[in-house]
């Protein structure tokens, strides 16, 4: 397929034609040769499909639709091609807003016979629609807007709802049907008309000795005339002849209107039979009778439906006796075809309540396993509901008791150490020591491992290449497993990212291999496959706990023994293990389910007895480049002579860190608060570093601390140190950006390790500063005066950091903490960049921009959000995505590009 004038491909139909005219222009993506290649793409897909679809793309959703679209809204076309989605459906946008929202965030949605009230031919008229909602991404990866498949079933449901209508009445219908058959059974089981004419005409012929019978029923003949069943006295009458009756016949009108009985005694007929005789009124061809009885037949509702004829060639041959004997059979035979009728209108009904029947019990039984489903479904999401509740209560418990445990172990490990150095001397007394540590280490990893179940460990996640991470570990698992364990590691070519703590993923394989080697009792093959995974929407409504997404799989495979269901389904629980007494925690698996969940993933189980198990960790994908990993242990474990301030409410832990430090060399300052701490900082002594614990009893929280800190000392380096750091500097369950964490307990060579880690960082980042003065070139937007940037930002600690960082890259940098703060702001001075938080307490971040770039139209927005995308904020263009925790490149990036990006005017 070709391509013509700009770069479209041909078909499409009419709207294709429209799209290629130069003159086209949509709104918010201009004309269609700078449409970026995705949604090129769609965008063919969509017009050459018989099927009713639309896309809304880019900043202002601008409505794209296919000729099977045009019948939805024929008024609206082709005015609506290229326009914001918003003002083509303004008469129900509020209906679809929400929808429209949810499928910018990420949600495909299906919707069944949804009522639309729609405006058509100038009034608005119930229409039913079938369709779907599916969020497109861009080159990027990023949504940039939805596909609509739409289905007209107004028609169908019309029907649908006649039929339940019809169903009702004929149930009503069905009870009186039942009396008229109990009734017309007694005349005949299945009557015809045919059966009753001939025992009427019989015996009415045997009543009256006439020589010719005959039963008129009103039958159209198509022509507006009536047939005539009759039989002859004396005839074989197993064949009635249909006679059609003349339409001139004036004689017997009184019958066929109902008016009453025709009867003559003595009627003169011409001598030559089948001609005229004017003066009796017979036409030619009329039978030669001399005397006759015509008898209506009337319904029960006094309607005509017959006649009973019955004629002689003798005059005067019936008496009054005969005529009322032929009113009663008259009325006999009205009752018969009544019920002939009833009985034929009763079985096509009855036929029809078959089908209803049928189907209304296909429907019931749909129902039932509608219903089975949604309990079953129901059932799953209560389950889920109460594991979720029972991990929340022992994170929450193990949390709690982490904290003191941890703060009991620091004060025994540090001791052991210090008095370690009391008895070198001894051999026996250094074992004894090195005993304890050990346990002190075993004691501190079942800490870990709880607080790592329960959601509860502080991570700190990077933009990782699994693949890397794990071919790195090659050399380390051969020698924790054995020679008799054979390993095969597979990547995938074109690996994602992932956003992980490398940490926490080295930890969980590690821990796997070591299950694995187990299960096969120290020999078989270990196989550890890296690649790239998308988990579905029928794989997330199977599995609630899964966001349906991209993802980086991290499968581990063993040949050992396997897992019966049973096992499976507890292979997750804190303390739960198959290996004899002694020979595990049963906090292993525990800990990689707690570690994958709090990082956004999924963990999976697949085994079988006697075939081996695999392992399948999902950890969410990320677009990011790869972060430049720093490893501590680089640092020499060494003391130095700066003055440190400590800040730890326990005594016993504040006793022996001071002892710990000052043994390393240092200068020491106390506190036991952040209150007290405070009034050291204040009393003007120099400090180089604040080593704080996080949980500390006071009106002073110890981010808080940190923060006034660095406003009297802006050269202090500030060091966290706790057993369990609840969520003062830990959100979502990672560690915020720029902060250090020492977690309890540590060794005195760890203290010193992350001790001058973080001196040196101090060191590093003033003399970034230091470069940062001397003059460099300058951002093309940025000209002699700095540009004014409003932070808006609830965290006290986040928004430190991050106005630091933003001033040091060369910005007037004003903070506010509440979006309702940043519109008085904006009332006072002229702002050029701003950077939000997305979930602002009171007034969100995205109403607060929309209220910004009311006031400064040019305004760059830069939206800061632990969530993948902007379904609110996409909407103002220019604005600009920046994932939590982001680093200092990521945020000067996405500040230069809201720059770039500004609206003009």
């Amino acid at each position: 397929m070709g391509s013509v004038g700009n770069g479209w491909p041909r078909g499409g139909g009419e709207i294709g034609e429209l799209l290629r005219h130069p003159a086209f222009h949509a709104v918010g993506l201009g004309p269609v040769e700078s449409w970026p290649a995705s949604l090129k793409n769609i965008a063919e897909m969509v017009l050459n499909s018989r099927q009713p679809k639309f896309v809304a793309w880019g900043p202002d959703l601008a409505f794209l639709y296919n000729d099977a679209y045009v019948p939805v809204f024929p008024q609206r076309h082709p005015d609506a091609l290229g326009r914001p989605f918003r003002e083509v459906w303004a008469d129900i946008w509020e209906q679809f807003s929400p929808i429209v929202a949810s499928t910018l965030d990420g949600s495909s949605q299906l919707f069944k016979e949804l009522l639309i009230p729609m405006r058509r031919d100038g009034r608005t008229e119930d229409t039913w629609f079938t369709f779907s909602y599916t969020p497109l991404r861009d080159d990027d990866g990023t949504i940039a807007g939805i596909l609509c498949a739409a289905l007209d079933v107004t028609d169908q449901v019309s029907a649908k709802r006649g039929e339940e209508t019809a169903l009702e009445e004929l149930r009503v219908k069905s009870e009186a049907l039942a009396v008229v058959n109990r009734a017309g059974a007694a005349i005949t089981a299945e009557p015809s008309v045919e059966r009753l004419t001939q025992i009427v005409v019989d015996a009415g012929v045997t009543l009256t000795g006439a020589e010719f019978g005959a039963f008129f029923y009103n039958v159209d003949d198509g022509e507006g005339g009536s047939y005539m069943l009759y039989a002859l006295s004396g005839v074989d009458r197993k064949n009635f002849e249909k006679f059609p009756m003349p339409r001139n016949t004036k004689v017997f009108a009184p019958t066929f209107e109902g008016e009453g009985i025709v009867r003559s005694d003595d009627i003169l007929l011409d001598p030559r039979y089948g001609q005229n005789a004017p003066h009796t009124g017979m036409p030619k061809g009329h039978l030669p009778v001399r005397s006759y009885l015509a008898v209506p037949v009337k319904s029960r509702d006094g309607s005509v439906i017959g006649g009973l004829f019955f004629g002689h060639g003798q005059p005067g041959r019936f008496s009054q006796a005969t005529e009322s004997s032929l009113v009663s059979l008259a009325g006999q035979s009205a009752v018969a075809i009544d019920n002939i009728r009833l009985f034929r209108a009763a079985k096509v009904e009855i036929d029809q309540r078959r089908g209803m029947e049928d189907q209304l019990r296909k429907l019931n039984e749909m129902l039932e396993v509608r219903v089975a489903a949604e309990i079953a479904e129901r059932q799953q999401a209560e389950a889920a509901l109460q594991q979720s509740q029972k991990m929340e209560s022992i994170g929450k418990l193990t949390g709690g008791v982490a904290h003191d445990f941890n703060n009991l172990l620091q004060v025994i490990s540090g001791n052991l150490q210090l008095l370690g150095k009391d008895v070198a001397e001894s051999g026996r007394a250094k074992e004894r020591i090195s005993n304890a540590l050990a346990a002190v280490e075993r004691g501190s990893r079942l800490a870990s491992q709880l607080l790592a179940f329960g959601r509860r460990q502080p991570l700190e996640p990077k933009v990782v290449n699994i693949g890397r991470l794990v071919t790195g570990m090659d050399d380390m698992l051969r020698r924790a497993l054995g020679e008799e364990i054979e390993v095969e590691t597979m990547v995938s070519g074109g690996l994602w990212n992932s956003f992980a703590d490398p940490t926490q993923i080295e930890n969980a394989l590690l821990n796997l291999a070591i299950n694995s080697r187990d299960a096969m009792d120290g020999a078989g093959k270990l196989t550890i496959e890296v690649g790239n995974a998308f988990l579905d929407d029928s794989y997330s409504r199977t599995h609630p706990e899964v966001t349906a997404g991209q993802y980086v799989v991290l499968a581990v495979t063993d040949t050992g023994s396997g897992m019966m269901q049973e096992v499976i389904e507890q292979a997750f629980e804190p303390f739960f293990s198959t290996k004899p007494e002694g020979k595990g925690t049963g906090l292993g698996l525990s800990m990689v389910y707690g570690f994958v969940k709090q990082s956004g993933g999924h963990v999976k189980i697949y085994s079988e007895i006697g075939e081996g198990t695999t392992v399948k960790l999902y950890l969410p994908r990320s677009f990011q480049s790869e972060d430049r990993i720093t490893n501590i242990d680089s640092v020499p474990a060494t003391g130095g002579t700066e003055t440190i301030l400590v800040a730890e409410d326990d005594e016993g832990v504040r006793t022996t860190v001071i002892e710990m430090l000052t043994d390393l060399g240092y200068h020491v300052l106390k506190a036991k608060d952040a209150q007290s701490a405070l009034t050291v900082i204040e009393s003007g002594a120099h400090i180089d570093l604040l080593f704080t614990d996080v949980v500390m009893p006071g009106p002073l929280r110890s981010p808080e601390l940190a923060r006034m800190a660095r406003e009297r000392l802006p050269d202090i380096a500030v060091l966290y140190t706790s057993g369990y750091t609840e969520n003062s500097i830990v959100h979502g369950g990672r560690l915020d950006p720029g902060l250090e964490l020492l977690s309890k307990p540590y060794t005195r060579e760890e203290l010193a390790r992350k001790i001058r880690h973080v001196l040196a960082s101090r060191t590093q980042r003033r003399q970034g500063v230091s470069d940062a003065a001397a003059p460099v070139p300058k951002h093309p937007d940025i000209t002699d005066e700095k540009l004014k940037l409003l932070l808006v930002e609830d965290d006290a600690f986040i928004r430190m950091d991050t106005a630091e960082i933003l001033q040091d890259l060369g910005y007037d940098v004003i903070e506010a903490d509440s979006g309702e703060r940043g519109v008085e702001i904006l009332g006072q001075t002229v702002i050029d960049i701003i950077v939000a938080d997305v979930s602002l307490p009171g007034m969100s971040g995205p109403v607060f921009a929309a209220k910004a770039r009311e006031a400064f139209p040019s305004v760059g927005l830069v939206f800061a959000t632990g969530h993948s995308s902007l379904p609110d904020a996409s909407r103002l263009s220019g604005s600009v995505l920046l994932s939590k925790p982001f680093s200092s490149t990521a945020l000067e990036r996405a500040v230069k590009t809201a720059v770039q990006q500004r609206p003009v005017g």
